[in-house]
Parts: structure tokens; C-alpha cells; sequence
């Protein structure tokens, strides 16, 4: 069987590949090393087995190209950032999602599987509970509340605190121009897929944690966050008060769901959270890179935050698990194999300094107001 790994030089897409390969898998990979996430080119860890093509996967004749002679897709390119190019965001994401299914219909593809990356984010803040009021799915928390350091959510009609939940696939609420685009990218895919009989999936993956995440791209999160500050021995800020729940999820383990719902057809035409199944607040979660690493540096908590974070967020990952997945793999495990890569990198010194600077340039991280 031939797949098509668009995006395969990437993080989720790399590991994705190496596995295919193992089990026996003829892959071709399409990827357009954009910077910053590929700031130096190609990485070396692209198996010599896999074809390699650079192209972007908006351009219709290269990825005509590229799924020529291919059964089955993972499409894991994506456009991520905090960036306010949002119009990027659905060209990128949605657009080369639409021209996939468009280049099957036309060319008459036999393609047996497509499965698409989303994302966690397309549940918005998810689903909470008022003690008086029962289950809803707030908005984002605004400049005024945060600027107080009001970090959580309140009901909108007591004013009481609410109480965050696991939410499943059906609470969809994209708060952002990459959750909506990721929530377009479904649609199409589910829609599309379904009308055309071409069995398709949407994996929404929450914050998936290993080695080959880029150093340079601002989304690549916490691991990355807290891993360089320790690496060159210096204090990283947590942002509100260190209290948000978060969903990480080991590389091998999404790796697995990938697998699952390409070679199951109990999962066509479905969405499936894919998650670690368990709540970790970033003071938690800070204080076991600390441990694994052994480098133990005070962090700077509750005077800056980032516009548009999620408060509390943790994936429903029932459904996935109803098919026979399980995340097998601990946190820990994603920063020891993590902290493995970085202390074999060489030339990151400009890294923390270059990610900072952008966020800041872009309004994205601020301060409370004292």
C-alpha cells in the first residue's frame, strides 16, 4: 500500500512516516521546509526509504503530482502560529484540503483512506459546568478580565466560577483563526468524503509532545518553552498563575491513533479526539521537566499571560478508545526523549531570544495590569 504523508518532514508527519516504513508501507512525502519550522532546510532524520518531494500543498499540479499512483493520504501539513495572517491559515489548512478531495473527484483516484490533521483547538475553551446553572461552552476570556489577572471562567448568568470538563468531539466552539481553519478542514474532509465514498477521518490532537518539534516555531508550546529556558540555565515565565489544565499527549501514542484509523474502518467519516487522557496544569506539568532534567530554576508565575490561551482544557478520548487505542505512554516519557534531542542539537542559541521577540512584537504575550 502507497501513502501520501503531506507534511511528513514535520513532527507529527516524521514520526508518522518512520512507522509506515516499519510496517511496510511504501510512503512519498510532500513538504515545503518552510521556515521557521524547517530554518535549516531538511532534516536529516528523512529516512533515504521514503520518496521525497518539496512543494506546497496548495499548488494544485504538485500535489496532483505527489498523489499520482498513492491509496492512501495523511494530510498533516498545516499552517500554526500565532500570527495575524488569517487569511494564511485557510489557504494553507483549508484550501489543500478542499484540493485533495477536488484532484480524487477529478482524476478518478482510487484513494482508499484520506486522514486529516485537526486539532484540539477546534473545541474552543471547551466544555465547563455551573454548580446552579448546568453544563456550557464559554467564549474566550477578554482583555478586560485578564488584564485584572481574572484567569477563570465565570457563568454568564451568576457570575459564579464554573467547572471545566473533558469534552467530547461534539462540543465545537474554534475561538482562533487556526481552530477555525482546522474546523473547515473537517467539514470538507467528513462532507466531502462521504458524498464522494472516500473514507475519510479528522484527528484532533491535542498538545503532542517528543523530539523533532520545531525550536523556532512559537506553537510548538511548553515542552519547547521550559526545555530551552533549563538547557541554557535560564528563568521561563509561566503565564496567569501556572493553574491551567492542559492534555498532553506522547508522539508515540498519536502515532498509533494515526495507524489505528488508517488500517480500521470502523473509523471512516468519523472525528476523533486524540489525547493523553489526563490533567496536567503547566505548574505541574513544569515541575516534572524540572525532575527529568535534573536542572531545578524558579519560574516567573502570574505577571504576564497570553492573549487567547485556553484556560483549562482536557480531550474526551472515549470514542478514540472505544476502537481499541489507548495512550500508553507517560509525560515523562515525552521529556526524556525530548531533552535527549535538544542536548544533541548544535547552533540554538538564538532560539529563546527569537521566539520571544516575535510574541511580543505581536501583542500576543501581555502583562497584567497592577
Amino acid at each position: 500500500m502507497r501513502v501520501l504523508v503531506t507534511g511528513g518532514a514535520g513532527f507529527i508527519g516524521s514520526h508518522t512516516v518512520d512507522r509506515l516504513l516499519e510496517k511496510g508501507y511504501s510512503v512519498r512525502i510532500l513538504d515545503n521546509l518552510q521556515k521557521p519550522v524547517h530554518m535549516k532546510g531538511k532534516p536529516d532524520y528523512i529516512p533515504s526509504k521514503a520518496e521525497f518531494i518539496v512543494g506546497d500543498v496548495r499548488d494544485k499540479a504538485t500535489l496532483e503530482k505527489s498523489m499520482k499512483g498513492i491509496d492512501a493520504i495523511f494530510h498533516l501539513a498545516a499552517y500554526q502560529d500565532y500570527l495575524p495572517d488569517f487569511s494564511t491559515y485557510f489557504h494553507v489548512n483549508s484550501v489543500s484540503t478542499a484540493l485533495i478531495y477536488e484532484i480524487i473527484v477529478e482524476k478518478k483516484l482510487p484513494i482508499k483512506k484520506v486522514v486529516v490533521a485537526s486539532s484540539q483547538a477546534v473545541l474552543g475553551e471547551g466544555l465547563y459546568r455551573c454548580q446552579d446553572h448546568g453544563q456550557m461552552i464559554p467564549d474566550i476570556r477578554l482583555e478586560e478580565q485578564l488584564s485584572k489577572g481574572d484567569w477563570e471562567h465565570h457563568c454568564p448568568f451568576c457570575g459564579k466560577y464554573v467547572q471545566y470538563l473533558p469534552t467530547p468531539e461534539d462540543k465545537i466552539n474554534p475561538q482562533n483563526q487556526y481552530a477555525m481553519s482546522k474546523h473547515s478542514q473537517e467539514i470538507i474532509a467528513i462532507n466531502l468524503g462521504k458524498r464522494y465514498g472516500i473514507p475519510s477521518v479528522a484527528m484532533r490532537y491535542s498538545i503532542v509532545q517528543g523530539p523533532r518539534q520545531s525550536f523556532y516555531n512559537a506553537y510548538s508550546g511548553a515542552m519547547r518553552i521550559f526545555a530551552l529556558h533549563l538547557y541554557f540555565n535560564k528563568q521561563p515565565t509561566i503565564y496567569e498563575d501556572g493553574m491551567q489544565v492542559r492534555d498532553y499527549v506522547n508522539y508515540h501514542d498519536v502515532v498509533n491513533a494515526n495507524i489505528k484509523v488508517l488500517e480500521d474502518d470502523r473509523a471512516n467519516y468519523q472525528g476523533f479526539n486524540v489525547g493523553g487522557g489526563k490533567a496536567c496544569t503547566v505548574l505541574d506539568f513544569y515541575e516534572k521537566v524540572q525532575n527529568v532534567t535534573g536542572r531545578h530554576i524558579a519560574p516567573v508565575v502570574s505577571e504576564f499571560y497570553r492573549y487567547g490561551d485556553t484556560r483549562h482544557i482536557l480531550s474526551d478520548i472515549g470514542k478514540l478508545k472505544s476502537l481499541g487505542w489507548q495512550p500508553e505512554y507517560s509525560i515523562e516519557n515525552s521529556i526524556e526523549e525530548y531533552w535527549k534531542y535538544l542536548n544533541r542539537q548544535t547552533d540554538i542559541e538564538d532560539i529563546l531570544d527569537y521566539a520571544e521577540k516575535t510574541m511580543k512584537n505581536m501583542g500576543v504575550v501581555r502583562a497584567i495590569k497592577k
